[in-house]
């Protein structure tokens, strides 16, 4: 390619640095190739031909979202290969909820200087985690912004789509009083609540080597292990099992976010000696001396997934999850009330 302008980078943008990016990204991308792609990447818009075979009523579900301040971690850490899991985790996982499956995923990576290397690093972990998804990396932007963002920083977002049947999707209205919640454990705090965590424990480049005993490893790579993608174990479980309703655990913890699957005169009454706290919450608590209703109102707790079932279903549910590596167990119940979320 002949492509290039001396005038646009002397400005700061090195055009040809994308043109290095795009064919480091290629062998990344084409592990997440599933039945349904059309396109590589590089042309103006990502081609997806979905499969509606047996379905009647096929409806597209959405989401969108981004890494947020968990990437002032990976810049500390100078390690980037696992902040793309988070980036599609914050998409599929709420994707799932609705009981659909991840069908493709686009990313926005913008960065204040090019580094392909760098680049190729980052989307290697985008392409991971549609791996971990089931869902095909079909396309995405880099967008190099000099003056905007310091040399060596990016912002990531991203967006999936996903699909399922209109008469199986999951929303509030399938939530019944008296239904079960089961509580599946989260990889530790996820990609929510980091300005609060690095404001606690006042990250830094020092401060990121500190071995934690109740951790079992530094500050750093604690920060730094990327969210859990429960799409696949999801979508076992719904196709086995009745599942009325699903909450994601991110920003707004509990109080937040378990709501959001509730309906009118609905309430979860969570059992809080129930809850198996992860020690990194421990710690981010007792160091920044935060109030246990604002730990559950801001982080997942060791819960990233909460789901409502009927009491017969509960043991078959649990069976399941387990079945497909996550651990389960009984968090609560739904009852009667207005006022979203009781822990007690």
């Amino acid at each position: 390619m002949n492509s290039y302008s001396n005038s646009y980078k002397d400005a700061g943008v090195d055009v040809t640095a994308g043109y290095k990016s795009v064919e480091l990204i290629k062998k990344h991308v084409a592990r997440t190739a599933i039945p349904g792609v059309v396109s590589g990447i590089g042309g103006f818009g990502g081609l997806f031909q979905p499969d509606f075979t047996g379905m009647k009523e096929p409806v597209l579900v959405s989401g969108t979202d981004g890494v947020g301040t968990k990437l002032k971690i990976a810049f500390l850490m100078n390690k980037h290969d696992t902040i793309g899991i988070d980036c599609v985790a914050m998409c599929a996982n709420d994707v799932a909820c609705s009981g659909a499956r991840p069908l493709f995923f686009l990313d926005y990576l913008a960065v204040g200087k090019n580094h392909p290397e760098r680049v190729a690093e980052i989307v290697s972990g985008v392409a991971e985690g549609c791996v971990q998804a089931g869902c095909a990396l079909i396309g995405g932007e880099t967008a190099e912004m000099p003056g905007f963002y310091p040399s060596d920083e990016y912002d990531l977002a991203g967006f999936c789509v996903g699909m399922g049947e209109k008469s199986k999707l999951i929303d509030s209205s399938n939530v019944k009083l008296g239904d079960v919640l089961i509580g599946v454990a989260s990889s530790g705090l996820h990609s929510n609540g980091f300005s609060l965590v690095r404001h606690v424990l006042r990250v830094n480049d020092e401060k990121i080597r500190f071995y934690i005993d109740d951790l079992g490893k530094t500050i750093g790579e604690e920060l730094i292990t990327p969210t859990k993608i429960y799409v696949k174990p999801v979508l076992s479980a719904i196709e086995a099992c009745e599942i009325h309703g699903i909450a994601n655990i991110t920003g707004g913890g509990f109080y937040e976010n378990i709501p959001r699957m509730l309906g009118e005169n609905q309430m979860a009454r969570v059992v809080r000696s129930s809850i198996d706290v992860l020690p990194i919450f421990n710690v981010i608590a007792q160091i920044g001396r935060i109030e246990e209703r604002d730990m559950f109102n801001t982080f997942n707790m060791g819960v990233g997934l909460v789901m409502a079932v009927p009491e017969t279903e509960v043991d078959k549910v649990i069976e399941n999850l387990t079945q497909s590596g996550e651990r389960a167990y009984v968090i609560g119940e739904v009852t009667e009330g207005t006022d979203g979320v009781s822990i007690c």
